[in-house]
């Protein structure tokens, strides 16, 4: 009897077993044999204001004599992958994007919390259309009604503090208010008020948002621990960040002695003749922050893309590049030269600068036969002209963060394949590039300098890259 149960049962299993593999085909004409899902190449599309940057072999190190004796790592041969990178220093006005974003995802969450207090029911869209109401949770199904994992959501964050990376999903369909006089009742303005520096806080009685909460939360995967301890689980590397995200405009002030850069303090992040301009005052913690809001960013638009044709690929992350990516593209596909444009000189053959730096000591400007040939502080993005790469500002302007922590033996101990290394506990990060405030040798593709990572200053901003697969149908520009 028990030998009959067991074989019908094995039976079943088989039917079941031939029907779950049946159906779980790409095909309907399934004929058991598996196959690749396409033939072709993977063509990514490229982000905007991004070039792409071929993958291939160069030389690395310094290829001039070294006057400093403080760039002492040898050359060496490497290989880099493709990748997608900013055409520009990143901009005030993208930098906003990201500030504003956080802004808003902060008030809507207070919002909705409140909402959750006063028992508005986010399972019950019809119901909170009036007032803070309107900022309850909502459902992430197709048609907006609540659902069951809804519910195991909304039960299992009882008690919750507002994290906003709890699973419940926020309204950005209704429209924030944020003019005071238009507020619809007082629960929502108990709650936008507190986004604000309290009344003994103001300066001259100016009701300005309290940039100190301003903060983005992100998680990443300590890649290096967990390739050491093979086996265990990505949980057990799991690294949350809290990032505050508003720029310190203190930088123009506080990185010069004795100067009177308040003007440049108090307006070059928000006034719109400087929208245009590289956002600095960024440490490297709130670069890599804003890379990971970039990735996210472009998901979520993908998300929405997704629900109305049916299909989207998520994108590739962003992130900062790596000391040996940015050299690598510094270079702008020309060997062994000093400069992106080539070299071995600062001007070209009209005596005008190919980029913004400090030409003679204590002169930021250079007036040449009574016309002004160069910048004071930062200028705008692409006002000189790029390298082979279609890349602006590869050298001068703003010094740039890279991904790579500092090291004299960086280039020793790196692989010469796709080359970048990792340390523990670093806390002094590779700056590339040279600024607007330096001397023309910090601006050759070579030079290494560094600074805290969190510090911010002045002179000193960030671009990201996208890396996409080797054999990738890319364009590239004809470089000359």
């Amino acid at each position: 009897m028990n030998r009959i149960l067991v074989s019908t049962l094995l039976l079943s299993l088989s039917f079941s077993s031939c029907k779950m593999l049946k159906n779980g085909g790409n095909s309907n004409k399934n004929d058991g044999q598996i196959t690749s899902k396409s033939s072709s190449s993977w063509t990514p599309v490229r982000p905007k204001g991004m070039v792409p940057i071929p993958g291939g072999s160069f030389v690395l190190g310094q290829s001039d004599y070294d006057f400093t004796q403080n760039n002492d790592a040898p050359v060496k041969t490497v290989s880099v992958a493709g990748f997608f990178m900013d055409d520009t220093e990143i901009t005030n006005s993208e930098y906003q994007i990201f500030v504003n974003y956080v802004k808003d995802s902060i008030a809507r969450t207070a919002l909705a919390m409140k909402a959750e207090e006063l028992g508005f029911d986010p399972m019950n869209p019809g119901g909170s259309d009036a007032g803070i109401g309107a900022y309850s949770y909502v459902s992430g199904s197709k048609d907006g009604e609540g659902t069951p994992y809804d519910e195991y959501i909304q039960q299992s964050n009882t008690g919750r503090d507002g994290n906003t990376m709890d699973g419940r999903k926020l309204n950005w369909n209704v429209k924030l208010e944020w003019d005071k006089y238009k507020y619809p009742d007082v629960d929502y303005t108990e709650v936008m008020e507190g986004l604000y520096f309290p009344p003994e806080e103001r300066m001259n009685g100016e009701r300005r948002i309290d940039t100190r909460k301003l903060t983005y939360q992100y998680v990443v995967v300590d890649q290096m621990a967990a390739a050491k301890q093979r086996g265990t689980f990505q949980v057990d590397f799991r690294k949350e960040f809290q990032v505050n995200v508003y720029p310190d405009t203190t930088v123009w002030v506080r990185d010069f002695n004795y100067s009177y850069n308040d003007p440049m303090h108090q307006d070059y992040f928000w006034h719109s003749a400087y929208s245009n301009y590289p956002v600095v005052g960024v440490n490297w913690n709130q670069a890599n922050a804003f890379a990971d809001f970039r990735t996210r960013y472009h998901n979520n638009a993908l998300n929405k893309k997704k629900k109305k044709n049916g299909s989207a690929n998520k994108v590739i992350t962003y992130r900062l590049p790596t000391e040996i990516e940015w050299e690598y593209a510094a270079r702008g596909g020309i060997q062994n030269a000093p400069y992106p444009w080539g070299g071995p000189y600062l001007t070209d053959d009209r005596g005008c600068y190919l980029a913004n730096f400090k030409p003679k000591r204590g002169d930021y400007i250079e007036i040449t036969k009574g016309k002004k040939t160069g910048f004071m502080y930062t200028a705008p993005v692409k006002t000189f002209q790029p390298n082979g790469y279609g890349l602006y500002d590869m050298a001068g302007n703003v010094a740039e963060w890279t991904l790579s922590p500092h090291n004299r033996t960086s280039y020793q101990m790196a692989s010469s394949l796709n080359p970048s290394i990792t340390l523990s506990n670093e806390t002094k990060m590779v700056v590339r590039g040279g600024s607007w405030k330096d001397i023309g040798y910090m601006l050759m593709v070579s030079t290494r300098d560094m600074e805290q990572k969190d510090s911010a200053r002045s002179f000193i901003g960030f671009r990201t890259v996208q890396p996409f697969p080797d054999g990738s149908k890319v364009t590239y520009r004809k470089t000359k």
